[in-house]
């Protein structure tokens, strides 16, 4: 009896985040269609049903998931370093600018060239980002959580300038960049969503980042580090360069998500499209509990919300903010459970 409630109990932790964050999306969802809809129970089954109901919706689901766990897993692998990097809304924008106006300047060239060239410079441009922050962070003990929201919160206008004014598309009507040549465009696997191989990749990225915290040395030095680090530091292991790395590779994972939401969803770099990604990969980290494996399963539930989320908005004649509103209860329930968690470890630890 005793092996069976442990059993349960690892359960109820493992399922607790995910569970309560699911339940208060879905109450602010039908406290909302209480408020705008006729039938709101009826637009509640519909809020339910509809990733599902056809092959756009589904395949929109998917790809804003793969989107976000490109994100999410490089939260994961600074939060088990005990670095918290903020600063995901900026890094998604200026990966997702990178690549746009570079593709623009490739126009014409072969698209393996062109993609390969964006690629890197999108990683080393964010890895420089991360850098500052984990410098900053070493030599002059600025906190990375205030250092990358900072320079997130600069890099935020910057880029908006740039879209809306010297760099618009002066063809077009939107805020955005020119949209980037058909051949530097990934084919969409379930038309006529935006699902891509992108999806795919963020898999193979999730596994061997998780193989790589929990079944390397390095791994191991990462979590300890984040954990112990007076204890790492007396083991020999390299601290300062634990968390400059764990927060390059944080910055690298939201620039990919970037890139990879401009050459395969959104074709163009248009105002504000990163507004919420960096946030909703925060939670899904944190949902997550900063495991890789659990990543993408994460983003599925978070996904699953926002698309029947924006579903109900068009279908009802909501705000367009219903989603954002959504969204902040989420990260409040889910940073709410995160910190009753390392409070009672805190307490185990000094009882």
């Amino acid at each position: 009896m005793k092996i069976k409630k442990l059993e349960l109990e690892k359960i109820w932790t493992v399922l607790r985040i995910p569970l309560f964050s699911f339940l208060a999306a879905v109450a602010v969802v039908l406290v909302l269609l209480l408020l705008n809809s006729d039938r709101p129970f009826e637009s509640l089954c519909s809020f339910f049903a509809v990733p599902f109901s056809a092959s756009y919706y589904f395949g929109t689901w998917l790809n804003s998931a793969a989107l976000l766990s490109f994100a999410a897993v490089g939260m994961c692998v600074s939060f088990r370093c005990s670095c918290f990097n903020l600063g995901g809304e900026g890094q998604i924008y200026l990966g997702g600018f990178i690549a746009a106006i570079m593709l623009n300047a490739f126009s014409g060239a072969q698209p393996f060239v062109a993609l390969t060239a964006t690629f890197l410079v999108t990683v080393l441009v964010s890895c420089a980002i991360g850098l500052l922050s984990g410098l900053l962070k070493i030599y002059r003990n600025i906190n990375e959580l205030l250092s990358s929201f900072l320079i997130s919160s600069a890099i935020l206008p910057l880029v908006d300038y740039a879209v809306s004014g010297p760099l618009r598309d002066s063809k077009g009507m939107l805020l955005a960049t020119p949209f980037i040549d058909k051949t530097f465009r990934l084919k969409s696997i379930l038309k006529p969503s935006a699902l891509n191989v992108s999806f795919f990749v963020v898999i193979l990225i999730s596994v061997l980042t998780g193989l790589f915290l929990f079944f390397t040395r390095k791994g191991y030095q990462l979590r300890c580090t984040g954990k112990a680090p007076e204890f790492s530091e007396y083991c020999g292991f390299s601290t300062k360069k634990l968390y400059v790395s764990s927060m390059c590779f944080s910055s690298v994972m939201h620039g990919l998500s970037g890139f990879f939401a401009v050459i395969g969803t959104y074709y163009t770099c248009h105002e504000g499209f990163s507004a919420g990604m960096g946030w909703n990969a925060l939670s899904i980290a944190l949902i997550a509990k900063n495991n890789p494996f659990f990543v993408l399963p994460s983003a599925l539930l978070l996904a699953y919300i926002i698309t029947a989320t924006d579903c109900a908005v068009l279908e009802n004649s909501m705000s367009l903010n219903s989603t954002f509103l959504v969204q902040g209860v989420v990260l409040i329930v889910v940073s709410a459970q995160f910190i009753i968690e390392q409070k009672k470890e805190r307490s185990r630890e000094r009882n």
